[in-house]
């Protein structure tokens, strides 16, 4: 009897089971009668989240709950269910912080509104509606991640919405936009650091004025970014945002609203727009298998093009890591908000100004301020501009006025900043940057400490002049007597250390710019005894005078027939420059993409790409030191005078020992040619100079950029030449229609097959299926036949027709 009893209770336990897992109950999210009739998507009247309780949209594809981001207070927010790395997309109470969840409830109040009440039963958040009939009102998370209140679940009348309340982040299906009803703006707003949700100082809106176009804006004043006015296609100054892999965009106009939304996003790979602690918008996406967010663009590019990045007296730099730093006699006003990449808050002095300290008036034996000198930067832009004769006329304005922090003189104009000044960056030596007179206390000279050091260091030099005098007098004859007409002093081999004064007589002082890259400009110069070379100066190169030695030195050792050779150097003090063999055809960009150039033939074209593979395959597996370019673009390959090619700025890179134990950390190289692994953090590695050799040969094969707009009547369309190949190469097609037309299909088939299918594996998303620059050469001598090579996952995710072209 007893038996039989257990067994009836067993089975109702069981049935009970089987009745709430089919109706979806989630038990941590019940209190009060009937739980099992709570969907898991759902929370009504008389129920509450608490603790580490969460509801579920119906698809699992998002989550609401309790979360806290590390800095000690909780919120409620809206997350990615299935990515492991919690991503938050809205919070609820992010400027009113919980300290503990526990007692903490989100539960819908006896008038209709969804509330969030902290551990005294106090609201601090609320979604402030008015209903008529509060009693039958749910909250629902949808599959878009847009929590909503209805007047009933099956209610297609929502009473409110997260989507219009957007915190940092826009997904596919949100609206983006102005409600023109209401005018309530949709607004993504900063985190204030990656530790707190509070609203920064960054935000991404329409613009108030009716144009159908975004801004990027400090402090809810200054716009220091925008896209344009929509033209039908796509925003006037983003053309490429359209050309993303995963999605494009169209601006809607209804008779409620007017707003940005993406129309063709795949449903599977999860997309999230950032206005991120940065100022910058990103657009990331989640692919298969790469378990991390890819960022695939970003608005502005530079972080230094964000307004007030660095705070007041802050300056930044976008060689830096991180990329801001107090100006000197400054401190930072703020240190943990700067250990969280919030560097908003900027600087303060350490010593106050005697101008603005009254105790320093009449009698008192304080130093008046001083101006220091702050070379190479690009200056403010809310200057107050006066007439000036003189920069020392320019600086006693300053001088007289007690709220003066800074001056400037151009020649002619005296630039003034009052109290605190945004926006400084500095740049690199030579880089056409001004000079900022900065007002700082006396005390921050250290003159006292300077005139102390001096005296000591000149009782051991006064010890040393007489040894160098003599010195000097024993060697001036040799000196004079072997190279009196010599500029330059030959070292180790053929290099030779040149005098900055040398190079200043060789260029004219730089009058003639050859071309300008990433990593400085390149002025012509002539040599007495070897006419004419390339003046490289250097920008951002933060190696001192030893380390920059040795490196040159051992690249003046690298000598190759396809790699421009080094002539010499100078170093002197901060002043770094290189000298190069001239080559007079210039880069290959400009014969393939200048229409004033000779168009170059076929063969021309395939010895280009052969000797550029010699050389790079040379740089990775044949020096003593391997050498890892790491920004390979047809800006640097020059060609000499029978156009046979020579790799430039292969310098530039740092040096990578053979067994790969040091990783380059900075990205380097130039949008368009960089392989996936300089944007997903893994190690550098020479496969990367493979990819970028692989699209700079889809270029020499198309003699166009990658990336090719083309306006019609009706449309805008993006061709990718890169994805074009990878069709034709795998559907069997006729690779001639890959062909340069100038070249009217003059080509040896052949050739252009093996040029093809090697730019094809070239450019494979995982380095470990790219074939090394030793094993393309030999693809491209015919010496090693390819396989056919699968179209990379990158180019899957690109929306195609059947053409290669890319919709806008």
């Amino acid at each position: 009897m007893a038996a039989g009893l257990q067994l009836q209770r067993f089975a109702a336990g069981a049935a009970l089971s089987f009745l709430i897992l089919l109706l979806g109950f989630n038990p941590s999210l019940s209190s009060g009668a009937h739980p099992f009739f709570h969907a898991r998507d759902t929370i009504s009247v008389g129920r509450s989240l608490s603790g580490n309780q969460t509801i579920v949209s119906r698809g699992s594809k998002f989550e609401l709950g309790f979360f806290t981001p590390g800095n000690s207070g909780y919120y409620v927010g809206i997350w990615y269910k299935n990515i492991p790395v919690r991503s938050v997309i809205w919070v609820a109470n992010r400027e009113a912080p919980l300290s503990s969840t526990g007692s903490s409830e989100l539960k819908l109040s006896q008038d209709g509104n969804l509330i969030l009440v902290d551990i005294s039963k106090i609201p601090v958040w609320s979604t402030n509606i008015t209903s008529r009939k509060p009693s039958s009102i749910v909250a629902v998370l949808l599959d878009t991640g847009n929590l909503v209140l209805k007047a009933s679940h099956g209610s297609p009348n929502l009473l409110w919405q997260s989507f219009d309340h957007p915190t940092d982040t826009w997904t596919p299906d949100q609206f983006f936009g102005i409600n023109k009803i209401t005018g309530e703006y949709q607004v993504l707003t900063s985190w204030k650091n990656s530790q707190d949700p509070a609203p920064g100082l960054f935000s991404h809106r329409i613009k108030p004025d009716g144009s159908n176009g975004y801004i990027n804006v400090w402090n809810g004043s200054v716009v220091y970014d925008e896209t344009g006015k929509w033209n039908g296609h796509a925003f006037e100054l983003l053309p490429q945002m359209n050309l993303s892999s995963n999605f494009k965009f169209r601006f809607v106009e209804t008779r409620e609203r007017k707003y940005m939304k993406c129309t063709t996003c795949n449903g599977s790979t999860p997309v999230r727009m950032v206005m991120d602690v940065t100022g910058q918008m990103k657009i990331s996406i989640w692919p298969d298998g790469l378990q991390e967010w890819l960022l695939i663009w970003t608005k502005p590019i530079a972080q230094c093009d964000v307004y007030s990045i660095c705070g007041a007296f802050g300056v930044c730099d976008q060689k830096g890591l991180p990329p801001c730093s107090c100006l000197p006699g400054f401190e930072t006003r703020i240190s943990g908000d700067w250990d969280l990449g919030d560097w908003s808050g900027g600087c303060v002095r350490r010593s106050a100004l005697r101008c603005a300290d009254n105790s320093s008036s009449v009698g008192s034996r304080q130093a008046p301020d001083v101006f220091s000198v702050i070379p190479d930067v690009k200056l403010p832009t809310d200057s107050q501009n006066l007439p000036a004769a003189s920069a020392e006329e320019c600086k006693l304005a300053c001088s007289g006025d007690c709220s003066c922090s800074a001056f400037a003189y151009d020649g002619s104009t005296c630039l003034i900043w009052n109290g605190k000044f945004h926006n400084l960056q500095q740049l690199s030596s030579g880089a056409d940057g001004r000079t900022l007179h900065l007002r700082l206390a006396a005390s921050e000279q250290q003159e006292y400490s300077r005139t102390h050091k001096s005296k000591i260091l000149a009782l051991a030099i006064t010890g040393s002049i007489l040894a160098f005098l003599i010195l000097s007098s024993i060697t001036l004859f040799a000196i004079k007597w072997r190279c009196s007409s010599a500029v330059g002093e030959a070292l180790e081999g053929s290099l030779s250390h040149f005098k900055y004064s040398d190079l200043q007589k060789i260029t004219n002082k730089f009058s003639t710019l050859l071309g300008r890259g990433g990593f400085g400009s390149v002025f012509a110069g002539v040599l007495p005894d070897s006419g004419l070379v390339a003046v490289k100066r250097l920008q951002g190169l933060r190696q001192g005078e030893k380390q920059f030695r040795a490196e040159v030195m051992t690249l003046g050792k690298v000598q190759h027939s396809n790699l421009v050779r080094l002539r010499g150097f100078c170093a002197e003090g901060d002043k770094r420059l290189l000298v190069y063999d001239y080559m007079p055809r210039g880069s290959l960009d400009s014969h393939l993409f200048n229409g004033e150039a000779p168009c170059l033939d076929w063969r021309t074209r395939y010895q280009v790409a052969l000797g550029t593979a010699r050389g790079l395959a040379y740089l990775h597996e044949q020096c003593r030191e391997r050498i890892i370019h790491c920004d390979i673009k047809p800006e640097n390959i020059l060609l000499d005078d029978s156009y046979h090619p020579k790799v430039a700025d292969f310098g530039m890179a740092k040096l990578v020992s053979r067994d790969l134990s040091r990783v380059l950390t900075t990205v380097r190289g130039t949008i368009g040619y960089l392989a996936p692994e300089w944007i997903t953090g893994l190690p550098i590695t020479p496969k990367a100079d493979v990819y970028s050799f692989g699209m700079v040969l889809f270029e020499l094969v198309s003699g166009r950029r990658n990336t090719e707009m083309i306006i019609g009547d009706a449309e805008v369309a993006a061709v990718y030449f890169p994805l074009l190949a990878a069709l034709q190469i795998n559907e069997g097609g006729d690779v001639l229609r890959l062909l340069d037309r100038r070249l009217g299909g003059d080509a040896d088939v052949e050739e252009l097959t093996r040029a093809c299918m090697a730019a094809c594996w070239c450019v494979q998303d995982e380095e470990s299926c790219r074939p090394t620059m030793g094993e393309v050469v030999r693809i491209l001598e015919g010496v090693l036949v390819a396989g056919l090579p699968p179209i990379p996952r990158s180019l899957h995710y690109l929306v195609h027709s059947g053409d290669g072209s890319l919709s806008v």
